[in-house]
């Protein structure tokens, strides 16, 4: 923690009784505790911004107060939490994943579907499933015909998120059309239905889906190992032991040949890191000894 001057004032006007350093550090506290969030000092204004409403609507008069109310009760610390992560993400970012996904992972996953093997895929940190529905219908390909083991298959395709409302947003499935822009048309064309300015994305699409709210901190519940995990833009936000540790964890849950997509400025690192093999842009295939 950096040394602060004692007069804090995150907005002109604003009175240290209302919102203090030491209000910011309480906050920066319990979402490091909680998600393992890393929330630097020049982050002061945001927490101000995004927590304020929250302190008006429960009726505490300070950021004191609210924090004494998010330490005793779960439901109004969720409430922060949503609104203190950060959610930014588009459809086909990082393009050049989901080619690789196409050309070099997809054929072996489809010989799997057809042969009757379960096939498990993971969106970790699926904010408003933007990157979940890039990977889908990257899956499912132009061809309606040549998805179908895939669509009649034991394949899942799993979404998490820490936020309430991104989970929602994953869920509903609807975006603006523009939103797809950079989508191939090819994949667009059988998988999304345009309703007015609104893309709706296919029911068969959406029930090899599983959207669930996940804290990487707490216990993973899944049965199967994954043949794919996108985890991409999310350790930027966390300190070295805890990307660590959820590295390890990532590597433990893939089949020897799986692959861990991670974010253009992240990379592999932790105690099993050299269980995985560089094969792309940021891309790690688990190796099979």
């Amino acid at each position: 923690m950096q040394a602060v001057a004692e007069k804090f004032e995150p907005f002109p006007g604003i009175s240290a009784q209302v919102y203090s350093r030491a209000d910011f550090e309480a906050v920066r506290s319990i979402v490091y505790d909680v998600a393992g969030i890393v929330l630097p000092p020049g982050k002061a204004t945001l927490v101000y911004s995004r927590l304020a409403p929250l302190v008006r609507n429960s009726g505490k008069q300070t950021f004191a107060n609210y924090i004494d109310t998010i330490k005793a009760d779960e439901g109004e610390r969720r409430k922060a939490i949503n609104a203190l992560t950060t959610n930014h993400t588009f459809f086909y970012r990082e393009r050049h994943h989901f080619d690789h996904l196409a050309n070099e992972v997809r054929p072996a996953l489809l010989a799997k579907a057809k042969a009757g093997h379960p096939v498990r895929i993971w969106s970790a940190g699926c904010s408003t499933g933007e990157e979940l529905y890039s990977l889908a219908l990257t899956l499912l390909g132009p061809d309606k015909g040549e998805a179908a083991p895939f669509l009649r298959g034991d394949v899942i395709i799993l979404a998490t998120d820490l936020a309430d409302h991104a989970v929602a947003g994953a869920t509903a499935a609807k975006y603006e059309m523009d939103a797809l822009k950079d989508v191939p048309a090819e994949l667009v064309r059988p998988w999304v239905k345009q309703v007015g300015t609104e893309a709706h994305i296919a029911p068969e699409v959406c029930g090899m889906i599983r959207v669930k709210r996940l804290n990487f901190l707490g216990p993973w519940p899944m049965q199967r190992p994954f043949d794919i995990i996108f985890c991409r833009n999310v350790m930027i936000y966390f300190d070295q032991p805890t990307k660590d540790t959820l590295v390890t964890r990532f590597i433990d849950q893939l089949i020897p040949g799986g692959h861990l997509y991670i974010g253009h400025s992240e990379r592999v690192c932790g105690p099993k890191q050299d269980k995985m093999s560089l094969v792309g842009g940021t891309i790690y295939r688990k190796d099979e000894a």
